[in-house]
């Protein structure tokens, strides 16, 4: 089956939004929008699956998902040219899901990495859904046929299930693919993954070892994308670092995590290579490298956040776009979810 090139993929909205979120995925969604069809989705469903502080209740999710679009568009995705939606709206995200965990073997899930450091020691009280999730997150993918996917290395290990639930579905129902007029039997694509740019994982700012999370009690470990210029600025001047001047060679950043970290944004945020930035700043101290970083953070993220806050304080606007992207993304999940039963055998309206 020839499957058409489309970009697929989505951010939870359980707030404080970061420079991680916008290294690691956002502004990759912006350069992909010259080069592929794409669907931007706010996960909300999946929001659920972590403690209710996290996402807010109902009034903290739907604040959220409203910060997220508004992040995606301060950031220059466009919403007419691509989709844009939150996942609640197209209901075969739950209806592929099910499908799915009817098809995916708990042994695939028990070696699912995130789901063991996110419920920790106390397995057995984590929900669910936690454990579901990389199913769900298969089935986003695959309701839209998608055969690309930006991701950290962190989710790699996710796309790979879902590479792996699509050949187990296309093999256990390959008669009844080709019954369906599919000849080579292939209904499911298996998605690649895309995973692009020098800063793809960024760390804390506090602790280079870790990556930059939302849920970490400091504020001072990550650059929120609604930081206003003066608060950006103090947290680079307070980011860790070590004694050392900035090596000269992208080699010497191996055994010192702060440094590497702050490198990497730096080559992030200015289109270059790590090289390039030590070319030009190796042999220094922290401190001149340290101005020069503020000055980029805030020439590429204060105009976002002024953005971002115009854009939250007109919620019709932002529901209007995801509503007119849910339609759009109805219409091709519908199409897939139609065939999909008529593969497994469900009897539908015609």
């Amino acid at each position: 089956m020839a499957f058409v090139e489309r970009v697929f993929s989505g951010v939870q909205p359980t707030g404080n939004l970061h420079l991680g979120n916008y290294l690691g995925a956002i502004v990759n969604f912006v350069k992909m929008q010259e080069t592929h069809n794409c669907i931007y989705c706010v996960v909300d469903m999946h929001a659920l699956t972590q403690n209710i502080d996290v996402w807010g209740g109902p009034a903290g999710l739907a604040r959220n998902t409203r910060e997220v679009t508004a992040a995606f568009l301060a950031a220059g995705i466009d919403p007419k040219k691509h989709i844009v939606f939150n996942q609640s709206q197209v209901t075969g995200h739950a209806e592929l899901t099910w499908i799915f965990n009817c098809v995916a073997r708990v042994g695939w899930l028990n070696r699912m990495t995130q789901f063991k450091e996110k419920a920790g020691k106390d397995r057995e009280n984590a929900s669910v859904g936690l454990y579901d999730y990389p199913v769900l997150m298969a089935a986003d993918i695959l309701l839209y046929h998608a055969t690309h996917v930006p991701v950290g290395e962190d989710q790699k290990q996710h796309l790979e299930l879902a590479r792996d639930i699509a050949q187990k579905f296309n093999n256990d129902f390959s008669e009844s693919i080709r019954g369906h007029g599919v000849a080579d039997g292939q209904f499911f694509p298996l998605p690649e993954p895309m995973i692009t740019g020098p800063a793809t994982r960024v760390m804390s700012l506090r602790d280079g070892t870790k990556k930059m999370s939302k849920s970490d009690a400091s504020d001072y470990s990550r650059i929120n994308l609604t930081d206003d210029a003066d608060t950006i600025a103090q947290k680079i001047r307070k980011a860790k670092t070590d004694p050392e001047p900035l090596p000269t060679e992208e080699r010497g950043l191996e055994t010192r995590p702060e440094a590497d970290n702050l490198v990497g944004i730096f080559a992030a945020l200015s289109g270059r290579s790590k090289q390039q930035v030590l070319t030009d700043f190796g042999g220094g101290q922290f401190s001149s490298f340290k101005n020069a970083l503020v000055e980029l953070c805030v020439t590429k993220l204060a105009p976002i956040a002024s953005e971002m806050k115009r854009l939250v304080a007109d919620p019709g606007h932002v529901d209007a776009i995801l509503i007119d992207g849910a339609n759009r993304a109805r219409e091709i999940a519908e199409a897939n979810m139609l065939k999909t039963k008529d593969i497994v055998g469900f009897v539908r309206k015609a």
